[in-house]
């Protein structure tokens, strides 16, 4: 995989988290899970932020940015606050490894920026109630 296809591919990731991320705010309260609440909005604002800088980086490289799908596969439905955080987790873990394979994939301030984005997201896992990990994004390196 290039550096073009690594971004399509997170472009892609990013386009599915900010759906879902979407769902999970639908499904979550401000009123009896403020903070919750608080923390879903802050990331999918992070994620929309995260989608236009894509775009940005292909249009630099004369590449056609991947859309969106219509529509993603929803979990099953996030009935309590406790399946609203393990949906975020999940996100946020995709959206590491997705961001494990661009730093692999790039050099210069393409690969600072997906350090910076898998550093992001590895931390709002464990603000969501996740474990830290040796290697995040990449487990198959903490064997």
């Amino acid at each position: 995989m290039n550096a073009t296809e690594s971004l399509q591919s997170t472009l892609a990731a990013e386009h599915a988290a900010i759906f879902l991320y979407g769902d999970a705010g639908a499904h979550s309260s401000q009123s009896s899970e403020p903070a919750l609440f608080s923390t879903i909005a802050s990331l999918y604002r992070t994620h929309r932020a995260r989608r236009d800088q894509l775009h940005l980086l292909l249009a630099d490289r004369g590449a056609t940015p991947v859309a969106a799908q219509p529509a993603y596969d929803l979990p099953a439905p996030l009935a309590t606050p406790a399946a609203v955080r393990a949906q975020a987790q999940r996100i946020e873990r995709r959206c590491a490894e997705v961001y494990a394979a661009l730093v692999a994939h790039t050099d210069g301030t393409d690969r600072a920026w997906a350090i910076s984005a898998l550093s992001e997201a590895a931390q709002a896992r464990i603000l969501l109630g996740g474990r830290a990990e040796t290697f995040p994004g990449a487990p198959e390196l903490s064997s």
